[in-house]
């Protein structure tokens, strides 16, 4: 394959469809019984800081953030972060990675959160959250629960439930009563 020019860009609604299926190609049908997963079901993620990789036109990969709480501490799940597989091992998801880590970080998020394979996300500043430190909803390998400070110190005494982050919770139902939290 030439070397062709890769292009960031913020994530828009008219990606949903593209990406849904780049996520059904790589995850399968058994990502909606993921921790991760069970939180999206709540809250969307924030487009603005969410974002495609192209070659061309072509969509190669995705990256997705959305508002979450660790206990009363505001913070965001990164996830899912996926490159087509035949795009794999040419930088593409450190650099949507990149991307979405320092736009949080220029719009005054403090904590990202994700699950994911340590050795890989540890290149860009993630580390092991402690055992018993956070709850996910839903079973998961307390291995994989990483943290990243985007401010030093922004994890400092932070531990509880995670939940989505319900005051980002649009009403999609068209009436005004309450969404209850979990």
């Amino acid at each position: 394959m030439n070397d062709l020019s890769l292009t960031i860009l913020q994530e828009t609604s008219a990606d949903a469809q593209v990406i849904e299926r780049l996520h059904e190609r790589t995850f399968g049908p058994g990502r909606f019984v993921l921790s991760a997963y069970r939180l999206r079901e709540h809250v969307e993620h924030v487009l603005e800081l969410s974002f495609t990789a192209r070659i061309g036109t072509l969509l190669v990969g995705s990256v997705r953030q959305l508002p979450i709480m660790i206990g009363e501490t505001p913070a965001l799940l990164l996830g899912p972060l996926t490159v087509e597989p035949p795009f794999r091992g040419r930088d593409i998801g450190s650099q949507l990675l990149e991307r979405a880590l320092l736009d949080a970080q220029a719009q005054g998020h403090r904590l990202v959160l994700l699950v994911g394979d340590e050795a890989y996300y540890s290149r860009a500043g993630f580390k092991r959250v402690a055992k018993g430190r956070v709850t996910m909803p839903g079973p998961v390998d307390p291995n994989r629960v990483l943290i990243r400070e985007l401010v030093e110190g922004a994890f400092e005494g932070v531990s509880g439930l995670v939940a989505p982050d319900w005051s980002q919770v649009k009403d999609t139902t068209g009436d005004d009563s309450e969404i209850p939290p979990g």
